[in-house]
């Protein structure tokens, strides 16, 4: 669409078709572009422009781009809050000129949250891209809290979502995050409960009255059910805290044999490239030394010391829960040929401080898992 309002007359300005700069790529015509796009607006009697609009966003001009045939212009790379699908041009005399012309804007990009488990009335951080404003993020379960009602909260560069979790929000499963441009849904899972293999918990219906936390294997740590003052709240249920100070080649964190049958997938044994491993950790003191090292095997009795993934310091998540995440192809190519086939009777699955570095170590863990990389 051309409008005018301008009188028709022979020197009235006019816009026959958008393309890209390039003049070797003329045949290339634009109805729409990306967001930071530079553009060429062709017509004629186009000299007197003064300014460019997409939707409701004025566009920098450059003088030395604006002839009488052609202005070059970089579409805004903010979203409209008043989408028109239109670009209008304003000459010196007050006159505009309107041309259909549709601006590309991204639905919003969830690439992963600070820390998947979050309690009702805590900020959850939602990291991503695309975020602009009105913002909602929806929990499993239909829960919908937004920025217009003040639990969302988005910083300058749209890349960061700070969300207060909602009362009631306390099913697993994927979150919806949506603008007026889209919706996407999250690749991982807010209370991710799929593919435990080791989460501290109290097991009710234990038949060993000594393993009251069911089978932990061996451990050097403390497992906390009732946090005290200065503990780690908890998140989903019991976790392990370790703390010592030292230099030590094997302080268990857990090693559990014949472990993990029915929560480890046996596609993720097959295919570890599709999956990452994952857990909580909080560091009340810093991880700045020793190393963390960790086996999924069927090997538990020969060759630990020198095939495992390690865990390397620095880490510090400054007194709060935080998910780790480790793409199992990691592991499974630190292991080479101790990665294991699929087991009919379990795995051997370890995670144990080694090193020569002193660690005053005080860090807490929970819910270790493996769980997909994506769930499309």
């Amino acid at each position: 669409m051309l409008g005018f309002s301008c009188s028709e007359s022979d020197d009235a300005p006019y816009i026959t078709y958008v393309r890209v700069p390039n003049p070797e790529a003329k045949d290339s015509l634009l109805v729409a572009a990306p967001q930071g796009q530079i553009i060429a607006i062709i017509g004629g009697n186009l000299q007197n422009t003064t300014e460019v609009w997409f939707n409701d966003l004025k566009a920098a001009l450059v003088p030395g781009y604006i002839t009488n045939h052609s202005v070059v212009v970089t579409v805004p790379t903010k979203a409209p809050e008043v989408v028109t699908n239109q670009l209008k041009l304003v000459f010196a005399n007050g006159n505009s000129l309107f041309h259909d012309f549709r601006v590309s804007i991204s639905k919003p990009i969830v690439t992963n949250m600070y820390c998947e488990y979050v309690l009702e009335g805590d900020n959850a951080i939602i990291n991503g891209n695309y975020f602009y404003p009105p913002v909602s993020v929806t929990f499993p379960g239909g829960i919908v809290v937004s920025s217009e009602g003040g639990a969302v909260s988005i910083n300058e560069e749209n890349t960061v979502l700070t969300v207060k979790v909602p009362e009631g929000a306390t099913e697993a499963g994927q979150l919806i995050v949506s603008t007026n441009f889209g919706a996407t849904e999250s690749n991982f899972w807010f209370l991710d409960n799929r593919n435990i293999f080791q989460g501290f918990g109290f097991d009710e219906n234990t038949s060993d009255p000594e393993k009251p936390y069911g089978e932990l294997g061996t451990n050097d740590g403390a497992i906390v059910d009732s946090p005290g003052e200065g503990d780690p709240p908890l998140i989903n249920g019991s976790y392990m805290r370790m703390i010592f100070n030292e230099s030590t080649w094997w302080k268990q964190l857990f090693c559990n044999w014949n472990f993990g049958l029915g929560n480890i997938p046996n596609d993720a044994i097959l295919n570890p490239k599709n999956y990452n491993y994952k857990f909580e950790v909080c560091t009340t003191n810093p991880y700045n030394g020793s190393g963390l090292k960790i086996w999924l095997t069927d090997m538990a009795t020969q060759n630990l010391d020198n095939f495992f993934f390690e865990w390397k310091p620095p880490f510090d998540s400054k007194g709060e829960w935080c998910t780790m995440v480790i793409p199992l192809d990691d592991i499974a190519a630190s292991l080479g040929n101790f990665w294991p086939g699929v087991q009919s009777d379990g795995y051997f699955c370890g995670v144990v401080y080694a090193g020569s570095t002193r660690l005053d170590c005080d860090m807490s863990f929970d819910n270790f898992r493996i769980v997909p990389k994506s769930l499309k």
